[in-house]
């Protein structure tokens, strides 16, 4: 195989995507890069991409992703335990609060559709 890949873009279900859009700009500083009608739409912090895809409904087995241990998106960041004051600060759902682990440290949060999100530093 001789293709290259460029850029990796994760795609999140969500069950209202204004909604999300407004979590991810709002809460969590991303930009909007595109909107493709009324389900779909592309945001990007510092150069990373992620899409919003509107569903009608999330599977039961989505919503049980509450714990721990079933991430969506990992976010290695620099500076986490400003971060995790920053986010602290905000209505933002904690799923894991700041924490050392052998690989460093980490906090879980969770967006409105349960999608859950990691930092790592």
């Amino acid at each position: 195989m001789n293709a290259t890949i460029k850029q990796i873009t994760p795609i999140l279900r969500v069950i209202n995507l204004e909604l999300a859009i407004q979590f991810y700009m709002e809460q969590l500083g991303f930009k909007l890069d595109f909107r493709y009608e009324d389900f779909y739409a592309g945001i990007e912090k510092d150069g990373h991409p992620v899409h919003l895809k509107m569903v009608d409904r999330i599977a039961g087995e989505d919503f049980m992703r509450r714990n721990d241990e079933d991430v969506c998106l990992l976010f290695s960041v620099n500076d986490i335990a400003e971060l995790f004051q920053e986010i602290s600060a905000k209505p933002i759902h904690i799923v894991q609060p700041l924490r050392e682990m052998p690989y460093g440290k980490e906090f879980y949060i969770a967006d409105p559709d349960g999608n859950l999100i990691a930092f790592v530093e």
